[in-house]
């Protein structure tokens, strides 16, 4: 057998995976003195560098001593899980990030728990304890509860804890220490994972976990080998998820060191690689002995909860923007998105309209920010849950949701969920004036509720929620409470329309922008909507009169971004989106056919 050990570093958002596997590359000399590399150099995709957050699992190899470590970091989102349960299911052993702070979140519950549930052996890495308001004590006690509930086993329970600083390079193995390198991460790796089961004896047995694509070689395939050895040039058989068999060749076979790829000739069991040549390939799949397939167990992927229909734009504005508008063009690129997206669903459901399903808002509309970046130009409706029907009753998704606030606010978001149909579970103060309240509530309530969120705790407050499951619907749910300022005219907006508007609610759009009738640039302070005149300038007269050039004063208009405009939107909006604009407009620009639609 190689000397190897697989791992999975696993954590709640934010709370430092990425900075960690960084280190892990640093500190096991896998860059070269000569070589330069990024912050959070796994973190390959632009999206992912300025979010900062990761949105896609990926792994890399490291060499410590004379063993070879693979590594898989994992997305910490909610919307991400159906990645980290798959990866999980790739590896022997799980580093458990947490933060010193904040402790346990809805996301490491979520992971843990899938972890747990495998078997697998966990190490808990306590991060950022280089934080002032930093509580490592009470958050190992949070994290001993949070395994004892799941059922841990003994062994399981009895879990290594290094406390660290993840950004300054910095572990150790008891807080009274002083500081070190992650010399200690290394060594309970080595000791405390176990080696990989399988041999290279037994017939091939390889399982996909993760898909990319190249447009030389294209689908290619991550997997772990569970058994046997796969070679360069060797004919397989595919088994995938439905029982079909399909023969192939594997053409090219990579491995995996640092942040490179190189090719290789052979690999056996207990490695993670690449490979390409099997165009029918799916996550889930098993690259097995053609002489004697054994496929393994198919993984379970989550289904989607939420849904959007993408759309040909058609407004006024269509095309003036963008490079690719057809529906043709809309319909590739969502049917690639989903060969390497197995979270994702796509249905066609009309003419140039296309309802595409997924694990939640910031899933979509990281599609549609890619999309945009990619000169395309089309409209997106209002997210919809997905209702289920479960022994013949109506079921919705719901979510448990945890929310971070100063504790002045509490009252009003208590009142504001308590609209939405949300449960109140807990509430414990976190020090400094803050205090944690947790939740459960319908999926489809926490749509539109993260602006008003920020707005009621003076953007002091963080909410995370993650999928919980499918329960009997829950009836109707207050939505939006404020109607919207709709243009009734075609043209350039201009400043003194607008100073005369923005008396009636909140503006989305500055002077100098180009509107069309039917196009909302605004949020009524009212309930209802209200059609307005932007682009009317001032009447010029030769007779003067005192007071007449008031200096004009803008308000500064609401910055909408993909996410806040898609959360505002309601069931008779759509967003057009183009590679420079995001527009919001009734899906029936004329006031005529609003009335008449609205009447059946």
């Amino acid at each position: 057998m190689q000397k190897i050990r697989n791992i999975a570093v696993i954590a709640h958002v934010d709370h430092g995976k990425t900075t960690l596997v960084d280190g892990l590359l640093e500190q096991s000399g896998t860059f070269g003195s000569h070589e330069h590399h990024d912050e959070r150099a796994m973190d390959s995709n632009d999206l992912e560098r300025e979010r900062g957050i990761t949105i896609l699992s990926k792994n890399t190899a490291i060499r410590y001593k004379d063993y070879k470590i693979n590594i898989i970091d994992t997305p910490g989102h909610a919307d991400f899980g159906g990645e980290v349960e798959r990866v999980l299911k790739m590896v022997d052993g799980v580093l458990v990030l947490v933060d010193a702070y904040e402790g346990v979140m809805p996301q490491t519950k979520f992971v843990v728990k899938k972890m747990l549930a495998l078997g697998k052996k966990p190490i808990v890495v306590i991060n950022k304890i280089d934080k002032p308001s930093a509580d490592p004590e009470r958050v190992v006690d949070e994290m001993f509860d949070l395994f004892a509930a799941m059922d841990a086993t003994e062994d399981q329970l009895d879990f290594p804890i290094i406390y660290a600083a993840a950004r300054d390079g910095i572990a150790k193995l008891d807080m009274a220490d002083p500081d070190g390198n992650f010399e200690c991460i290394f060594e309970t790796i080595l000791s405390q994972i176990p080696e990989p089961e399988g041999d290279r004896e037994n017939h091939t047995q390889a399982q996909v976990f993760t898909l990319d694509y190249d447009n030389y070689v294209g689908k290619i395939g991550i997997s772990r080998i569970f058994n046997g050895v796969i070679r360069k040039g060797d004919n397989v058989m595919l088994a995938k998820a439905d029982g079909e068999l399909v023969k192939g060749r594997i053409s090219k076979l990579i491995g995996f060191h640092g942040l490179n790829r190189m090719e290789i000739q052979e690999a056996e069991a207990g490695d993670i690689v690449a490979f390409a040549g099997l165009e029918t390939v799916d996550v889930g799949d098993t690259v097995c002995d053609p002489a004697n397939p054994m496929p393994l167990d198919p993984m379970h992927i989550e289904e989607p909860t939420l849904t959007v229909v993408f759309s040909v734009n058609d407004s006024p504005l269509a095309g003036q923007e963008g490079k690719h508008v057809t529906s043709n063009k809309l319909k590739d690129r969502l049917e690639a998105e989903m060969t390497t997206n197995v979270a994702m669903k796509l249905e066609v459901v009309g003419e140039g309209k296309f309802k595409v399903s997924g694990r939640g808002e910031l899933q979509i509309t990281v599609l549609a920010e890619n999309m945009r970046r990619e000169n395309f130009e089309f409209g997106v409706s209002r997210p919809e849950v997905i209702v289920k029907e479960i022994e013949g009753i109506k079921c919705e998704p719901f979510e448990h949701l945890v929310i971070d606030l100063p504790e002045e606010f509490g009252g009003t978001i208590i009142e504001r969920l308590g609209k939405r149909k949300a449960e109140m579970k807990s509430m414990v103060p976190m020090g400094q004036g803050f205090q944690r309240i947790e939740f459960e509530i319908p999926a489809r309530a926490l749509i539109g509720f993260r602006g008003q969120f920020l707005t009621d705790t003076k953007g002091e407050g963080v909410m995370n929620h993650s999928f919980l499951e499918f329960r009997p619907f829950s009836g109707s749910v207050e939505s939006r409470s404020y109607g919207a300022l709709i243009s009734m005219e075609n043209g350039e907006t201009l400043a003194y329309s607008l100073f005369n508007i923005q008396d009636r609610g909140v503006l989305f759009i500055g002077p100098q922008t180009k509107v069309y009738e039917g196009m909302i640039i605004g949020e009524h302070s009212r309930s209802n909507d209200l059609v307005v005149n932007p682009i009317k300038g001032k009447a010029q007269s030769n007779v003067r009169s005192s007071g007449a050039d008031e200096a004009i004063k803008l308000i500064p208009p609401r910055d909408m971004s993909l996410e806040r405009a898609l959360e505002w939107i309601e069931d008779d909006e759509l967003l057009e989106v183009t590679p420079k604009s995001i527009r919001i407009r009734k899906k029936y620009l004329t006031e005529n056919e609003r009335k008449r639609y609205s009447r059946k």
